[in-house]
Formats: structure tokens, sequence, C-alpha cells
């Protein structure tokens, strides 16, 4: 069975449909990327997958469980925006464990599951660094660390390389999808580029 089925969800704003009649399945430890223009409803997609918004038509489901009425803290999914939002007054180390923190996680093992991350995206001894002290490609790496430590069970990741320039983007693509690849996560991808959606899926 696959991992997640989008069953015909259509979200509308008012008169203007963002999302329309969309179906799709994702295998477990599949990358799938959604390739369109600004405005097509990738992001909409994500949100109604996420349990952000909610679809006016159409189900979504996950290892078999129906997840209408179910809240998008209590899914197990991951979302990672262009913008980052990296917390800047905390350090690496903060960033990474945030979602473990806001699980209970005790401090022992956030600091070893950072360690970890830190080491899988090519940061290791960046922990105590501030983000402001960072380039645009670590911190991108660092909102990558902190997408993955919860151990989420669906990755959505929102033109996360949008913000960055074309030569880091295409240095970072290959480098991103070996990373989701080795950890074995569902993910789904969304860019406008057609050579991004290439080098990724």
């Amino acid at each position: 069975m696959p991992a997640l089925i989008l069953t015909d969800l259509s979200k509308s704003y008012g008169n203007m449909p963002a999302v329309s009649g969309v179906s799709l399945t994702a295998e477990h430890g599949e990358l799938i990327c959604l390739l369109g223009p600004s405005g097509c409803g990738k992001t909409t997609l994500l949100r109604l997958t996420a349990g952000l918004d909610l679809p006016d038509s159409g189900t979504i489901a996950f290892d078999g469980v129906d997840l209408h009425g179910v809240a998008p803290h209590m899914r197990g999914f991951g979302l990672m925006f262009q913008d980052l939002a990296l917390f800047p007054h905390m350090d690496v180390y903060g960033n990474v464990g945030c979602g473990l923190r806001m699980q209970g996680v005790p401090g022992g093992e956030i600091h070893r599951r950072a360690d970890e991350l830190l080491e899988l995206v090519d940061l290791a001894g960046f922990g105590d660094r501030k983000v402001h002290e960072l380039s645009g490609g670590e911190r991108q790496r660092v909102a990558l660390a902190r997408s993955l430590a919860p151990e989420p069970k669906l990755l959505m990741l929102d033109e996360p390389l949008g913000s960055l320039d074309r030569v880091l983007r295409e240095s970072l693509q290959s480098e991103v999808r070996s990373i989701l690849k080795e950890v074995g996560v569902t993910a789904i991808y969304v860019t406008h580029d057609r050579e991004e959606a290439y080098a990724i899926a």
C-alpha cells in the first residue's frame, strides 16, 4: 500500500480554484517532485496535505488512515518553506532541536540527534554557531536538518532552494536529494524550476 494517497482534492478561495481534482500517491521512501509556475496550486496542495488548510472535497490518507479531522501537529509530517524561518536568537543546536524539544525529547537525546543530523548535512562542528554567522547554503542545511530531526513520516519541501542564487542552488540540488534518499523519508518537493525538478526527482 502507498504511504500517501491524495484522492480528488479540490480547494477554492472565493471563486478562485487553487487545486482542482488532484490525485497522487507516494510510496514509502519515494521522492516526488511537483513542478509548475507560481500560483498553480503547489503550495496549496502541501498545505492541504499538512492539514494547515481544509480541502473543499477529496481525501488525504497516510498508511491507510484517513486524515480528515486530524490536527496538523498530530500528522507527524514536516514542512520546510523557502524562507526557512530559522530562529535568529538560537544557535544551530537550538534550531535543529526545536521540534524535538516540543515533543518532550530529553536534552541528551536532542544533542545526540542534532550531532547526527549536522554530520549528515555536512555541518559537523557548527552546533554553537549563530544563524547570522552562516552562509545561505549553510542556513539551508540547518533548515533541512531541523525538518528531519523529528523523523517525519512525510517531509514536504516548498521551493526550499528558491531564495539562493543559481550557482549555489545547483550545487545543493544533488546534495539535498542524496540526504533525503539516505534518510529514506517519503518526500514531496515543490519547485517552479524545471532543471531543479529533474535533478531532484
